[in-house]
């Protein structure tokens, strides 16, 4: 059974909790009302997650939590606090904690959620396993196959969102239009704990005001003129699982209000109704604008933006990874070759010199289109010029052919290939490896852990003294 270590210092609570937990027969509990105890009970190793008041007296909540996250990594984290704490609560996010609950806590809610924290921490504990192995992947790969980059800082974020899709945190999303959010978006679902529950995606800049709660609460038959039969929310469909509210930067003022009372309490009504409804949800918001700047001009409330953006995922716009538009391109042209049944086998040179010149200012999505339009022009087996729209190629200044393929790739992409060929000669003996590249077999260790190459030591390697 999963291990609970209880920490408040209202002994009321903690009895509470504790008869609550022990009724499920599914945890063992431990209960703490004494903060300043809390490393040395942490110290014995024995718990998986923490139930934390933050509000406590001599050692305070933020202090165990910092703690908790330097010392006992692998130890989830859900936070108790109180109604008026929730800037406390995001902040305690921040730090670490998987989730938090205002009180008085609904019983329901704090199981889902021990349950979620709990196997948020198994999938982690399971990654950690992986990658150590060395055989980290297969998973996630399926998840990002829509992801086509070569861009070593666009991996670095795949990573993050690898990483926080782990959490329950709320998630802001912020890049251009047409650099894939949703895409983001969605692999954050994909890899989380609520995997299995629905993904509702939403344009937020539909929520017109007077319209707002039948469509984001949902409403009962004849609340308003043509209610003919009630209906749900986009919260309460989403419950259980994930809300994606695509460019929240454009939510109107008074809207904003409203949204966040529900995604802070979790509670709402239905319109025409007076039975308080309640939805888990987790959110990820997407935004193009500049949020801090929206709020210094008054157009977007600050305690909203501290609450959609605990997370906060940066997607780079297709000019700052000009390395992957000949990979995009020839992506899209296997794509819509296909739904067109053409045979273009390539893209010639010029076309391919004016797209890596071009800026994208609609991201991926205008290079799609590009192509996509370009290969029902083509009448030939190489996508030319002619094909592209005007306004692409008179964008372009034209400053000399573009350098060979093999000029253009990079002393990284060299020194990978040239180590993948060392270790095949060697059959992936890597002290035999190491002396042909001339480098310590220390060193060729952590460049083969980046390159996630395996390679089982030999006879020789295994035996005494090797």
């Amino acid at each position: 059974m999963n291990r609970i270590l209880i920490l408040d210092d209202d002994r009321a609570i903690l009895n509470c909790f504790e008869t609550l937990l022990a009724q499920t027969g599914r945890y063992e509990t431990q209960v703490l009302a004494d903060s300043t105890l809390a490393a040395d009970r942490l110290a014995t190793g024995q718990f998986d997650l923490v139930l934390l008041d933050m509000d406590m007296p001599v050692v305070h909540g933020r202090e165990v939590l910092s703690h908790i996250r330097r010392h006992h990594p692998d130890v989830a984290v859900v936070v108790i606090t109180g109604v008026g704490d929730v800037e406390l609560a995001v902040e305690s996010m921040k730090l670490g904690a998987f989730d938090y609950l205002c009180k008085p806590v609904n019983n329901e809610r704090l199981v889902t959620c021990l349950d979620r924290a709990l196997e948020g921490s198994r999938r982690r504990g399971e990654l950690h396993q992986l990658q150590a192995s060395g055989t980290a992947g297969p998973r996630f790969r399926e998840v990002f196959k829509d992801f086509v980059t070569q861009d070593k800082a666009l991996m670095r974020t795949l990573g993050d969102v690898e990483r926080i899709a782990l959490s329950n945190n709320s998630v802001l999303i912020r890049g251009e239009s047409g650099t894939g959010k949703e895409l983001v978006a969605r692999a954050v679902h994909q890899l989380g704990t609520r995997a299995g529950k629905p993904f509702i995606p939403v344009n937020a800049a539909a929520f017109a005001s007077s319209l707002f709660e039948a469509q984001f609460f949902g409403h009962e038959r004849g609340a308003f003129t043509g209610a003919d039969a009630a209906r749900p929310g986009i919260f309460e469909e989403a419950d259980g699982g994930t809300l994606f509210l695509d460019e929240i930067g454009d939510v109107e003022l008074s809207v904003q209000g409203k949204l966040l009372r529900a995604l802070q309490s979790g509670e709402y009504y239905r319109l025409g109704s007076t039975r308080k409804r309640e939805a888990d949800v987790r959110l990820i918001s997407a935004t193009n604008k500049d949020l801090e700047r929206e709020i210094e001009a008054g157009r977007f409330r600050s305690d909203l933006y501290y609450r959609v953006s605990i997370s906060t995922i940066v997607v780079p716009p297709l000019r700052e990874r000009r390395g992957d538009v000949e990979l995009l391109a020839y992506f899209f042209l296997d794509r819509y070759c296909r739904q067109n049944d053409k045979a273009i086998q390539s893209i010639s040179e010029p076309v391919m010199e004016v797209l890596e010149a071009y800026d994208f200012p609609g991201n991926l999505r205008e290079l799609e289109n590009v192509i996509a339009g370009a290969v029902v022009l083509e009448t030939g087996p190489v996508l030319g010029l002619s094909s592209l729209p005007a306004h692409v190629r008179a964008a372009v200044t034209h400053t000399g052919p573009r350098a060979p393929r093999d000029v253009r790739r990079t002393l990284a992409d060299l020194e990978d290939e040239h180590i993948r060929a060392v270790m095949s000669y060697t059959s992936g003996n890597r002290s035999a490896a190491a002396r042909i590249l001339g480098i310590s077999r220390v060193g060729l260790l952590a460049k083969l852990k980046r390159l996630r190459i395996e390679a089982e030591p030999s006879a020789a390697e295994r035996a005494p003294g090797a």
